[in-house]
C-alpha cells in the first residue's frame, strides 16, 4: 500500500492514487486549454502559448515524488487506463523518464498494460504535432535572427579499451547551411539495424518560411521537413499526416509491435567529458579550413555510452546494461 503523504503536495499524483477520477478531472478541468496545431502564428503568441504549456506541465508532469513517477507513471504503474486517458487527453508529457529512465510508455508495455499503453500511443502524435506547432513561429524567428553560415561536423570513436571499435560504432561528417530561417543539413549516417549502420546518402531541409513552386503546382506551409535521398532519387516530406490521429487498428498494432520487441534506451554521459586540443604529429595545435574560417580541431574525451536493455520476455525489474566507448 502506497504512503499517501508521499503524494500529499500533488493533486494530480494524489487523485490518480486513491483511483479519484472525479477529482482528476477536476484538476484538468481547472487547467488552462492549450492552443490547438495550427492556432498560434506569431512568435509573441508561441511566447504566450509556451507559458500555458509550462503551466500544464507543472501540474500533470511534476517529479518530485518516490521513484521520480510523474502521474503518468503512476497511473500505468497502478493498472489505471481511465487515469491514463484523463491525463493523456489533458497533454501529460508520456516521454519523461522515471528514476530507472523509463519513459510512461516503456513501462506499460513492459508490464503488458494494453489498454493503459493504447490511451497513450492514442494520443502522443497529436500531442507531439500540437507542441511542434505551437513552438514553430518561436523557432522560424529565432533562426532568422541568427547570422547564416555552413559548418561540418565530424565525429568518430575511439576506445582505449575496446579494440576496433572506431570500425564498428557510428561515424560520418555533417555538412549544415543556413539561411534566413531554412537550414540544410546533408549526412550519410541514416540508421541501425541491430547493431549494424546503415548508410544512405541523403539531404534534411527545414524549410522555415516554406516552399512554393513557380508554377503554384507544389506548396509547402513553414516548418516543412523535407528528406533527398539521392541515390534513390526520392523526396519525402517527413512531416506529411503529422499530427492526425491513428485508428484504433493503428492502435493497435503498434501497441503489438512495442510488446515484441526489445527495449534500448541509449544514453551519454558528459559529466567527466573535457575538450583537448588536436595535436598532429609535431605537436602543434592542429587547424583546419572551414570553408573559408580557419578552424582549430579539438577532441572530447571521457564521454561514455551507455545502452540500456529490456528483453521483452521479462520486461519489469531485469534490464541489460552495457556501457562501451571512453572517448570521441
Amino acid at each position: 500500500m502506497e504512503d499517501a503523504s508521499r503524494y500529499a503536495h500533488s493533486p494530480a499524483h494524489l487523485a490518480v492514487l486513491r483511483r479519484d477520477h472525479a477529482s482528476l478531472r477536476r484538476i484538468v478541468a481547472s487547467l488552462p486549454r492549450l492552443p490547438r496545431a495550427g492556432e498560434v502564428r506569431s512568435e509573441s503568441e508561441s511566447l504566450a502559448a509556451e507559458i500555458l504549456a509550462d503551466q500544464v506541465s507543472a501540474s500533470l508532469d511534476r517529479r518530485d515524488v518516490p521513484g521520480r513517477e510523474t502521474p503518468l507513471h503512476l497511473a500505468v504503474r497502478l493498472h489505471d487506463p481511465v487515469a491514463v486517458e484523463i491525463l493523456m487527453s489533458a497533454g501529460a508529457d508520456w516521454s519523461l523518464q522515471n528514476d530507472r529512465g523509463w519513459s510512461a510508455l516503456q513501462e506499460a508495455v513492459c508490464a503488458r498494460e494494453d489498454a493503459s499503453a493504447a490511451a497513450i500511443a492514442r494520443h502522443y502524435q497529436p500531442l507531439a504535432w500540437a507542441k511542434w506547432c505551437r513552438r514553430l513561429p518561436r523557432i522560424v524567428a529565432s533562426a532568422t535572427r541568427i547570422r547564416d553560415f555552413y559548418m561540418e561536423i565530424a565525429f568518430h570513436f575511439e576506445s582505449s579499451v575496446i579494440p576496433f571499435i572506431g570500425r564498428i560504432a557510428p561515424s560520418d561528417t555533417y555538412r549544415i547551411w543556413k539561411r534566413g530561417p531554412n537550414l540544410r543539413a546533408d549526412m550519410t549516417l541514416a540508421g541501425f539495424d541491430g547493431f549494424r549502420i546503415q548508410r544512405s546518402d541523403q539531404t534534411f531541409l527545414f524549410l522555415g518560411e516554406g516552399f512554393e513552386s513557380e508554377d503554384g503546382t507544389v506548396s509547402l506551409p513553414s516548418g516543412s521537413l523535407v528528406v533527398l535521398a539521392h541515390k534513390e532519387k526520392e523526396i519525402t516530406n517527413a512531416l506529411e499526416g503529422a499530427g492526425q490521429r491513428p485508428t484504433e487498428a493503428e492502435v493497435a498494432h503498434e501497441v503489438a509491435l512495442m510488446s515484441q520487441t526489445n527495449m534500448y534506451r541509449p544514453g551519454i554521459d558528459v559529466t567527466e567529458a573535457e575538450l583537448v586540443p588536436h595535436l598532429n604529429w609535431r605537436r602543434q595545435e592542429r587547424t583546419e579550413m572551414v570553408g573559408s574560417w580557419k578552424a582549430k580541431v579539438y577532441d572530447m574525451l571521457h564521454v561514455m555510452i551507455h545502452i540500456q536493455k529490456i528483453k521483452k520476455v521479462s520486461c519489469s525489474e531485469k534490464a541489460i546494461e552495457t556501457s562501451f566507448g571512453d572517448a570521441f
